[in-house]
């Protein structure tokens, strides 16, 4: 071989091992962004799925106030027909008490 041939496969050799190097920089770029997407994209899920979880907090706390107001409403209704109810036979029972001393 002659050392023109040598000098060009030396050349040559040198050449694929920067054309290598270079390659293995940009696959280790592309991962590292990758990695950054996808660490993104991760934080981003998480983001949108605790803001969702407030959203159905908020909606579970507005309908559970919206069921308290009903029930005091019903009970305050029922508690008045009790204390009609009551008020109405209390000329009853007082009649059925003043009966029941005066026969004693």
């Amino acid at each position: 071989m002659t050392m023109e041939a040598i000098e060009k496969v030396t050349q040559v050799e040198q050449q694929a091992r920067a054309d290598k190097a270079e390659a293995e920089a940009r696959v280790k770029r592309a991962l590292a962004e990758a990695e950054r997407e996808g660490e993104a994209q991760l934080q981003k899920a998480r983001n949108d799925a605790a803001e969702r979880g407030r959203e159905l907090l908020a909606q579970a706390e507005e309908r559970a106030a919206k069921a308290a107001v009903e029930i005091a409403q019903r009970a305050e209704r029922e508690g008045d027909a009790l204390r009609a109810a009551a008020k109405a036979r209390l000329d009853e029972a007082a009649d059925y008490i003043v009966g029941r001393v005066v026969k004693s």
